[in-house]
């Protein structure tokens, strides 16, 4: 029983939570590839931008003695850190990408302008921040939450942090009220209609410069939500979004890119595959090692935990030589 409640919280917690960042990174590259059809590779860079702006946010609010014992400060402040971090997005948009799109660049030209934009982030949190790595719980603790499991044998409990379980609850919410804008709002189904052909939505009588705008405003605030609740899992760098960006992507890919509930779908079916890649199957297999007609090896894990993100890659290949256009049918990669 031990080793089930070893296999939950190391694949299954583990995955969702994995999968939560993938899936609220996700929605922001396969909404701004919807609506302007080029890949933002800046995006994990938003992200960690995103956490940043959190972190300033949490250290001036204890500088002012604003703290709460139930939940970390830089929870409190993410809502704020989404609305600074989507207006600075509106300010990339229009100081990068909208003089481009004026002059008709071709989407290619634009992917690479958003590897420029990459590097200036990158560069710019070096500089105001150094190196190093920070941490939203220097003066803070962070909850662990422990959950007993009533069977006969079960010494181990199922853990999570308290961080995680809002990361969870915090996608679950984005996702819903990203559902009902889209679905139920004459702007999100204007985004959907330009989406769907931006020329059509323009001629219709669209303000597609308005959907535009709305598109960076909704992407930048996700990317602050999932580089803020990264942080909070893990410690703060300048490259704390940089190493998962391709994965984010594949997610996209994999789910349909321009379909933001197929990007929701990649996340957590990448997420998934990748705890349960690095997972050491032969915990499993140890209770009943005496009956095997073989030796159970020390390690039985698909790929070792630094190579991880190969699983990822593994995934879009095969999605895109079996469905080019991804699960939920998006536009063709």
């Amino acid at each position: 029983m031990n080793e089930l409640i070893f296999f939950f919280n190391n694949v299954m917690v583990a995955g969702v939570v994995l999968g939560s960042i993938y899936a609220v990174g996700a929605i922001g590259v396969t909404l701004i590839f919807g609506i302007l059809r080029f890949a933002h590779f800046a995006h994990g860079d938003m992200m960690t931008m995103g956490g940043f702006i959190a972190f300033l946010l949490m250290l001036g609010c204890q500088a002012l003695g604003i703290t709460t014992p139930l939940v970390p400060t830089g929870f409190i402040v993410l809502p704020v850190a989404m609305v600074l971090t989507a207006i600075l997005a509106l300010g990339i948009d229009k100081g990068f990408y909208a003089p481009l799109r004026a002059r008709g660049a071709r989407p290619v030209t634009l992917l690479i302008a958003s590897i420029g934009v990459t590097l200036i982030i990158q560069g710019l949190i070096r500089l105001s921040f150094g190196s190093g790595t920070w941490s939203f719980f220097e003066t803070e603790q962070k909850q662990l939450i422990r959950i007993p499991v009533p069977l006969e044998g079960a010494t181990r409990t199922i853990n999570f942090t308290q961080p995680q379980l809002l990361m969870v609850l915090s996608t679950v919410i984005a996702v819903v009220a990203l559902h009902l804008f889209l679905s139920r709002s004459r702007l999100g189904k204007a985004m959907r209609a330009m989406a769907d052909n931006a020329d059509l939505a323009q001629v219709s009588g669209i303000n597609t410069k308005l959907v535009v705008r709305v598109t960076w405003v909704i992407a930048g605030g996700l990317a602050a939500m999932a580089g803020t609740m990264l942080a909070l899992d893990v410690n703060l760098k300048p490259d704390l979004a940089f190493n998962i960006v391709l994965p984010i992507f594949a997610a996209a890919i994999v789910g349909g890119l321009g379909k933001p509930f197929g990007a929701i779908a990649g996340g957590y079916l990448i997420g998934f595959a990748e705890t349960a890649a690095i997972f050491n199957w032969s915990v499993l297999l140890k209770p009943i090692a005496g009956v095997l007609p073989f030796e159970v090896p020390a390690t039985m894990a698909v790929v070792p935990t630094e190579y991880k993100l190969t699983v990822a890659f593994v995934i879009l290949v095969v999605v895109l030589l079996w469905r080019p256009t991804g699960i939920f049918k998006g536009a063709q990669t």
